[in-house]
């Protein structure tokens, strides 16, 4: 194993970024019940030193230097001066931000960016980043942490297999609507465990949310919808379908719990958080979650692993363009009465502002 030390530093130090439970209080989440944080994930790392973090809020800023003794700045711009030489920059900004940092972290030779999701608020934006990461040898990496779980690739692998026989479908349901923020992992799962794209989506928005925490700036609507799965297929042949139901009023329907679920000609296989059940005829096995550390942790880990050079990185960030293009759809869709848009985008839908934050 090497024993080189890499440099790392945070910009944007609230909820997840700073595991700041005062940001959390704001949102009436918590941190614990969170999959990790960037903060706890690179400190945790035995060969990673965390060596500054950025925050326009002085009261994060203040907190985060309290509790983890780091130098902390008010300009991310400054950060990037004064912390260089850094070998990872943690990206927990709002999205309209994460084009610009990236770009500016490769410009003072960042090797790795690990930003959070949705990527980009525009499809064109989070293609440029892709593109200026692979121009400079770099790997961008997007915090959909359920890519990292063992269980999941897992369960990736078995379909890949014919461990259900035929893929038939894939559905996805989530109580707390926010298509842009949690709608984000599901959409990103449903490609990464069937091992296919999304090619169409008809969607119709829930707009019965209150009013975004963040401010009259952000939008971020559950809704339902239909999606098309497939590997680019041409508009006369059929693939799976991806149904999601994202609701933020269930209304009649009541709280609906978290569940990924996928189906097959042989049998299907229920994501209930990081247990998955899988039923084959009259067999049932259930996959319990038995690793403790979060999916952030395992995808810093896979990181440093790259940049040692031993292994390639397992997650190609153009997966995360075509999520947030998806997401996009379904805004796009809903304009347009549910009539089914293609993915990837075209034209002026590719410039569309996702307000999601």
């Amino acid at each position: 194993m090497s024993d080189r030390r890499y440099r790392a530093a945070i910009v944007g130090l609230g909820f997840i970024g700073g595991a700041d439970q005062v940001s959390g209080d704001a949102l009436g989440q918590r941190v614990e019940d969170l999959d990790g944080t960037h903060v706890m994930a690179l400190r945790g790392h035995e060969r990673v030193d965390l060596v500054a973090g950025s925050s326009r809020d002085e009261g994060r800023r203040q907190r985060f230097n309290d509790r983890f003794d780091v130098p902390v700045f008010a300009d991310w711009q400054e950060l990037l001066q004064k912390a260089a030489p850094l070998d990872i920059v943690n990206i927990a900004t709002y999205t309209p931000a994460h084009a610009e940092v990236t770009h500016a972290a490769l410009a003072g030779g960042a090797r790795v960016i690990y930003c959070e999701k949705p990527i980009a608020p525009t499809a064109d934006e989070a293609q440029g980043m892709v593109d200026a990461c692979h121009a400079a040898e770099a790997l961008l990496v997007i915090n959909h942490n359920i890519r990292f779980h063992p269980s999941f690739r897992r369960l990736r692998d078995l379909i890949a297999a014919g461990g259900l026989g035929t893929l038939t479908s894939a559905s996805a349901q989530w109580p707390t609507g926010r298509l842009g923020n949690v709608g984000t992992h599901m959409i990103d799962a449903v490609q990464m465990v069937t091992g296919l794209a999304v090619t169409g989506v008809s969607g119709t928005l829930d707009l019965s949310a209150k009013p975004d925490c963040r401010g009259d700036a952000f939008r971020d609507p559950g809704g339902w919808g239909v999606l098309r799965l497939g590997r680019e297929l041409a508009a006369s042949q059929n693939g799976p379908t991806g149904d999601l139901h994202c609701s933020v009023d269930a209304g009649d329907y009541g709280v609906v719990p978290l569940r990924l679920r996928f189906h097959g000609t042989e049998g299907y296989a229920i994501c209930r958080g990081r247990e998955i059940s899988v039923l084959r005829g009259d067999h049932e096995q259930t996959w319990k979650n038995e690793f403790p550390n979060s999916g952030m942790d395992r995808a810093v880990d896979e990181a440093v692993h790259w940049l040692d050079g031993a292994r390639p990185f397992p997650y190609d960030a153009k997966e995360a363009v075509r999520t947030l293009e998806t997401i996009i759809a379904f805004h796009l869709s809903h304009e347009r009465d549910g009539a089914r848009v293609a993915v990837p985008l075209s034209g002026a839908q590719r410039q569309h502002v996702l307000q999601s934050g």
